[in-house]
């Protein structure tokens, strides 16, 4: 078993692909488990030949989870971390914390089209740590 994590800086909401840096680490096949290690961020594998599609993902969940200070959100109570920070954990509730890709032979078993990506739900900057193992 290998493992090693890690860390991504964001710039606020949106998909960070880091499907590289995954990428030149693994070794050999067998089941990689990715885990981000925060309750406002989500781990995910999405499309990246068009960048459209992330930056619709994103306008689309901060539609469906607008922030706290939106009068659709008026019923949260968690809010002394920022207008961003309960919807943020709404939407790392709805989507994965952990993702598992097969590698076979030193190699991500991902499709075509598809890439790694943190999914940031915080309005700030965060320097975010995935947790890496290959077994």
């Amino acid at each position: 078993m290998m493992q090693t994590n890690f860390t991504i800086q964001t710039k606020g909401q949106g998909l960070y692909e880091f499907t590289d840096q995954v990428t030149s680490w693994v070794r050999g096949s067998g089941v990689l488990t990715l885990f981000i290690q925060h309750t406002s961020a989500s781990i995910l594998v999405q499309e990246n030949a068009d960048p459209e599609v992330c930056s619709d993902l994103t306008n689309y969940f901060s539609r469906l989870v607008p922030p706290a200070n939106d009068p659709t959100m008026h019923y949260l109570t968690h809010r002394y971390e920022g207008d961003d920070d309960m919807p943020a954990h709404i939407k790392a509730a709805m989507l994965p914390v952990s993702i598992q890709i097969p590698v076979m032979e030193g190699r991500l078993a991902l499709g075509t089209w598809q890439g790694i990506y943190l999914f940031e739900h915080r309005d700030a900057p965060h320097h975010r740590r995935v947790i890496a193992t290959l077994g």
